[in-house]
């Protein structure tokens, strides 16, 4: 499991002045927790955090030496030059269900039979304990073909009953369009 190192931050330093620093901002919350603690990160930990890492990702987080087990909530960049700027995290306490989303990914798109995937859904809503959280739901596009849909219903982590799904069964997450050929310009004036 990934690590990332944090400090407790001082609220009375602006949240733009620490990123003019190369700090990310953000806050670890949880029932365990009288109140939540303000953070901060450095920018380089949390970008590389980030990369394997996505919204839904169990870690350990190392609080000024304090180690806890966390999800991540919330990733939040800045809408311009798409530079990270907070991350939520929320403790995870055994026995208790937590509320988070799995990432939904398509693999071997090339390998799909006389069709183009469109997948209309990125991430499903899930409530599960900590030992069931799913950080990823895989598709093998190798065994699709043009005119089926995946639906929300169809996926494994729909059936796991350690998982209650949130998003509704009926929601379409991928659909294979068929592949649609215009015929060239002077053979159809022919």
């Amino acid at each position: 499991m990934n690590t990332l190192k944090a400090e407790r931050r001082d609220m009375k330093t602006k949240a733009k002045k620490l990123r003019r620093e190369g700090f990310v901002t953000g806050n670890v919350f949880g029932k365990n927790m009288p109140e939540s603690i303000p953070l901060q990160i450095l920018e380089a930990d949390a970008a590389r955090l980030v990369k394997t890492c996505k919204k839904g990702s169990k870690i350990i987080l190392d609080v000024d030496g304090q180690k806890m087990n966390v999800l991540i909530k919330e990733i939040d960049f800045e809408p311009i030059k798409s530079r990270l700027q907070e991350i939520d995290f929320q403790t995870l306490v055994s026995g208790e269900k937590v509320h988070s989303v799995a990432e939904i990914v398509i693999l071997n798109h090339d390998k799909v039979l006389g069709g183009v995937v469109e997948q209309t859904l990125e991430e499903i809503s899930y409530k599960a304990l900590p030992e069931a959280l799913v950080e990823k739901v895989e598709i093998d596009g190798s065994s699709l073909k043009a005119g089926d849909t995946i639906k929300v219903s169809d996926l494994d982590i729909s059936r796991n009953p350690d998982i209650e799904i949130l998003t509704s069964p009926d929601t379409v997450v991928v659909t294979v369009e068929e592949v649609h050929t215009v015929p060239d310009t002077e053979e159809a004036e022919e």
